[in-house]
């Protein structure tokens, strides 16, 4: 089987923990080489991965004739040089969310991808959890009906810490909306069919004493007039965090409990009954679960294989970074609506 070679840019971080070990299992990648801004963490990745070369500039290794694609992984202030020096170089880019830290940086790079003839995807992983796959399935068929209601949430425990961009928000664009919001809106947007219309949304710093908001929360309505709630926190422990994603339609739902989240896992209930006329005791019968079969894998190498096909078969890219700027567009108008105290039209 033909193999993609890969390139990685910012290598440590997600890349080591998540991304790497899974584009090693996938079938149709190699790792060529790795970059890290200091030489000495390059050079212990490229051992640990075996790959053939180690960088500490994202230009050298753009020079790397070898190199295919590129994995971008790197803080999301360097995304925009790092893409648009890429794309001219020919690469092949999977970067990571956000695109960039504005719509407007967004929308530079995918221009640039376009006036060069490469092909760019997101980083949004959540999209290839079996469950997720399933309910997209269930919501296309009409089996859950007219989709009425969504929510879906992700936490975890980020106290201060020194040299953490993330915390930063010249660096990150943002807090925890911008970066795990921004996973569950584009899910909600992505398994049910409809984009973001209107958003209201709450965001502040309430724990701990960095610039950026340790807790979100927003309500979305949909193009389907279906309202979406979207909860994402720095300052919930992880063993506390649920992840929950959820979906309630006039003929069912689809309860996911544990799937938000960097491992495939978690369980998934979902109910498909029949409408009649009011019941004024609202009983609520129980109802079977629809037996859902999936087949848990590695979400990672599951976006690395589904992109390298793209790159070498051109089948329609999965998780296209079109859609993480309108995601994007959908945070920056959350903010917005914070700032103002008002429901943003999109």
């Amino acid at each position: 089987m033909k193999k993609v070679k890969w390139g990685v840019i910012g290598a440590g971080g997600i890349a080591d923990r998540r991304t790497i070990p899974g584009m090693l299992l996938a079938d149709n990648a190699e790792l060529v080489a790795v970059m890290e801004i200091n030489m000495g963490l390059a050079e212990s990745l490229r051992e640990k991965y075996n790959a053939k070369y180690a960088y500490d500039s994202f230009e050298e290794l753009l020079k790397n004739d070898e190199i295919e694609a590129v994995y971008i992984a790197s803080p999301v202030n360097c995304h925009k040089e790092q893409a648009i020096a890429a794309a001219k170089a020919k690469k092949h880019i999977l970067i990571e969310k956000p695109v960039g830290l504005t719509v407007e940086e967004g929308n530079e790079i995918l221009k640039v991808c376009r006036q060069e003839g490469v092909k760019i995807a997101a980083g949004f992983v959540m999209r290839f959890h079996t469950y997720h796959q399933k309910m997209k399935q269930l919501i296309a068929e009409g089996k859950l009906g007219d989709i009425v209601s969504c929510r879906a949430q992700l936490t975890c425990w980020y106290p201060e810490i020194a040299g953490a961009w993330r915390q930063v928000k010249k660096l990150s664009g943002g807090g925890c909306m911008m970066d795990m919001s921004i996973h569950c809106m584009d899910l909600i947007q992505y398994v049910v069919g409809s984009r973001a219309k209107k958003i209201a949304s709450f965001n502040s710093t309430n724990t701990f004493k960095y610039e950026v908001e340790d807790q979100s929360s927003s309500i979305i309505e949909l193009e389907n007039g279906a309202f979406a709630y979207v909860d994402s926190n720095f300052n919930i422990p992880d063993a506390a965090a649920k992840c929950r994603f959820e979906i309630y339609g006039t003929r069912g739902s689809a309860l996911c409990e544990g799937t938000i989240g960097q491992v495939e896992g978690g369980t998934i209930n979902v109910v498909v009954t029949e409408t009649g006329g009011y019941d004024a005791q609202q009983n609520r019968n129980d109802v079977t679960p629809l037996k859902i079969d999936g087949e848990f894998g590695n979400m990672y190498t599951k976006e690395i294989e589904s992109f390298g096909r793209s790159i070498l078969d051109n089948t329609p890219i999965e998780a296209p970074a079109e859609d993480a700027v309108f995601v994007q567009s959908v945070i920056e108008a959350a903010y917005k609506s914070t700032e103002m105290g008002k429901i943003i039209t999109l």
